[in-house]
């Protein structure tokens, strides 16, 4: 059984998080920068079964894209053509890293660890992981 690996993509920094192999439970793996996060995906692939991969798609509250779309689908797009065995799925990103700053925010961590925007990136992925697990496979 793979895990499934949710990618919240950025500019500078991509944020990574994945499921166990029974996929019960998300955890934000690690955060990569962005031009080094096709070839860390190779390496844990070949060390990980990865099942498939969930890509952040960015979209504004309105439901259009978000100025970072067009990079993220290129993105998706060369991840595809390097995995082509594996699916990769678009799960709708919107709050998560709004989300992620008030989850850091209530967990009581210091205030100079709640600057490390690679924190953010991370938790971001795996609240797209978490999203993506309920509406896929927790609940049904």
């Amino acid at each position: 059984m793979g895990r499934i690996l949710a990618i919240d993509f950025g500019l500078k920094r991509t944020g990574i998080a994945v499921t166990d192999p029974l996929k019960i439970i998300a955890s934000a793996l690690t955060t990569v920068p962005t031009r080094e996060v096709l070839e860390f995906l190779q390496k844990y692939c070949a060390e990980e079964e990865v099942e498939h991969f969930v890509v952040g798609l960015p979209l504004h509250m309105d439901g259009n894209p978000a100025q970072i779309a067009p990079q993220a689908d290129a993105f998706a797009e060369r991840l595809q053509k390097l995995f082509p065995e594996k699916r990769i799925i678009r799960q709708d990103e919107r709050n998560t890293s709004n989300d992620a700053k008030k989850i850091i925010l209530q967990s009581g961590i210091k205030k100079q660890k709640r600057r490390d925007k690679s924190l953010v990136d991370k938790i971001a992925a795996a609240l797209i992981l978490e999203q993506f697990m309920e509406e896929n496979y927790w609940n049904n």
